[in-house]
This record gives C-alpha cells, sequence and structure tokens, in this order.
C-alpha cells in the first residue's frame, strides 16, 4: 500500500491565509509565508496553495507571494486559482509550484487539461473539484464554490484521466470547515469512475476522521486547514496515531 499523505491548505485572500465553513464566513487566520514555513518543519507531506478569489475578481494569482512561500519549503506545492492558460502554468511552475490546480480554467476550456498535460507532464495537473450534493446527486461547482456550472461532478470526474489529468482534489463544499468528517460517499462515489490519485478536501475535524477516511475510501491524501492552522492537531501526533493503527504514513524527521 502506498503511504498516506497529509496536506495542508493555504487559502489566500488579499495576501492572508483564510477560513470559512462551507466556502462561506471567510476570517483570518494567519501570514501565508509564516504557516509555510511552519508546516514544512511540522513534516507535512505537501502543501496546497490556493488563491480563492483570482478567478471570481478576474486577476491573476499572487505570484509575489507565491515566490516566498515557495522559498521556505522543502516539500511538493500545488498552487491554484485563476489558472485560465498554458502562460498561467508556465508562470505559476516558474514560481516554485510543483503542481498546477486548475477547477474554474478547465470548465470553461476543458482542453486546457490535455494542452497542459502534454506540455508540462500529466504529474503537473491536478484538477480541483468542488462538489456540492443537488438534487440527489453530485453538482460540481466552480469560482471558489460560487457557480454552480450545471456539470455532473461524478462525470466531470471519470472524463478527468481521459483528459489528461494526473490527480484529482475533491472538496466537498458540504462539509468544509464543517468538522464533522470527510464525505466518505462522495469520495467512493467518484473513485468508482477515476483511478487518478485522489486528495480528500472538506470535513476533518480530529485524527480520527483521518483514520476513518483512509479505512473507508481509497484515496491518496488527506487535505485539511482548520484543524492544522489553528494548532488543534499537529502533523507529528497525527501521523503517529496513523502508524499505530496500521496506515503507512512518512515518517516526520
Amino acid at each position: 500500500m502506498l503511504t498516506k499523505r497529509i496536506i495542508p491548505c493555504l487559502d489566500i485572500r488579499d495576501g492572508r491565509v483564510v477560513k470559512g465553513v462551507n466556502f462561506e464566513g471567510i476570517r483570518d487566520v494567519s501570514d501565508p509565508v509564516e504557516a509555510a514555513a511552519y508546516y514544512n518543519a511540522q513534516g507535512v507531506d505537501e502543501l496546497v496553495f490556493y488563491d480563492i478569489t483570482a478567478t471570481f475578481e478576474n486577476r491573476g494569482l499572487f505570484t509575489d507571494l507565491l515566490r516566498r512561500v515557495a522559498s521556505q519549503i522543502f516539500i511538493p506545492l500545488t498552487v491554484g486559482g485563476g489558472i485560465n492558460s498554458l502562460d498561467d502554468f508556465g508562470r505559476v511552475l516558474g514560481c516554485g509550484a510543483d503542481k498546477v490546480s486548475v477547477n474554474s480554467g478547465a470548465v470553461k476550456n476543458p482542453g486546457l487539461i490535455e494542452q497542459a498535460a502534454r506540455k508540462y507532464g500529466d504529474q503537473c495537473v491536478v484538477l480541483s473539484m468542488d462538489i456540492k450534493r443537488m438534487d440527489g446527486g453530485f453538482r460540481l461547482f466552480s469560482a471558489g464554490g460560487r457557480t454552480d456550472t450545471g456539470l455532473d461532478a461524478i462525470e466531470w470526474a471519470r472524463q478527468a484521466g481521459e483528459r489528461g489529468a494526473g490527480e484529482l482534489v475533491v472538496n466537498s463544499i458540504d462539509t468544509d470547515g464543517v468538522r464533522n468528517g470527510f464525505d466518505i460517499e462522495m469520495l467512493n462515489a467518484v473513485r468508482a469512475v477515476s483511478s487518478l490519485p485522489i486528495v480528500a478536501s472538506g470535513g476533518a475535524g480530529n485524527k480520527e476522521h483521518f483514520l476513518e477516511l483512509f479505512e473507508n475510501a481509497d484515496v491518496d491524501a488527506g487535505l485539511a486547514a482548520s484543524i492544522f492552522h489553528f494548532r488543534e492537531l499537529e502533523i507529528p501526533v497525527l501521523k503517529a496515531y496513523l502508524a499505530k493503527h496500521g496506515m503507512p504514513v512518512r515518517e516526520v524527521r
């Protein structure tokens, strides 16, 4: 079994790390450069950096801030927000990102996934999916969870591998920030149609939720924000707990 990755997420607005509930009620948390340095020292496996209002505000991602964050870490960095073209992929990778996460840009231009995979390699292309339960199914949202695309999220996930994506980040709008656990049913529905690595996001409230995730859903990583940002759960403690219960995790050094 491959090791399970633990990934904190830095949601960035106006140059600060922020966090909300169900993609709303955003509040200030910390400085992103300081947060990146802290997580690097904690022994996380990867870090995600989302400029959460870039698409909504119709602007490019904060590249100066991204360079400063990248300079603080020696772990893989995934970056998203306002990714709408191959030039955006190149700009973000040039600032120190290892992978580029695209959501709204891929909805508007599905061919962007294939183009980016062909130019930069599928290992660089992460398809981020913001999903909400609607009408008995799973609906795909874009623009930071603001826009209902009308697309069936499970079908979109199925197409991702065919289009050239190398990884899926599956974000549950319903469980985001609620801290009652990951949406296992939704994650299993995505896994049923895709063989890509899956990063589960939305709902972590304690270390037990990560164990429940890895025991009941075939995912490769668990992503969280609140419990890590507010120092309610430290990465070494989480990894030790998972290892004690038989989950393969990378050691904290």
